[in-house]
């Protein structure tokens, strides 16, 4: 399997890298001071390959905060607002799509 590193980046428009945190799971968004945030109005937008590559390349050595990042499209609204540019990202926003069981 190839390094998400090695792979080719296309960016075709407005994005972040977005992975799982540690130890709860919970969709998190890379920030601009080099942390995490479960608010993806937190994130870093990047434009073009470059930046992502960077960013995703500081996402993959911080293994202790996050896992599986990766690059994912978004859009921003005229007022600013970040959102999910496609169905997974908007899914992965909203949560689990299944009632879980009880705990206790």
């Amino acid at each position: 399997m190839t390094s998400p590193l090695q792979q080719k980046i296309k960016i075709a428009g407005p994005s972040i890298v977005t992975a799982n945190r540690t130890w709860d799971g919970i969709v998190v968004y890379r920030t601009g001071s080099k942390g995490w945030s479960a608010e993806l109005a937190d994130a870093a937008i990047v434009r073009n390959s470059d930046e992502a590559k960077a960013l995703l390349a500081e996402a993959v050595a911080d293994d202790v905060g996050a896992i599986g990042p990766y690059i994912a499209p978004v859009q921003l609204g005229d007022d600013g607002k970040i959102e999910p540019g496609n169905l997974r990202e908007q899914i992965r926003k909203a949560g689990v799509t299944i009632e879980l069981p009880a705990q206790g």
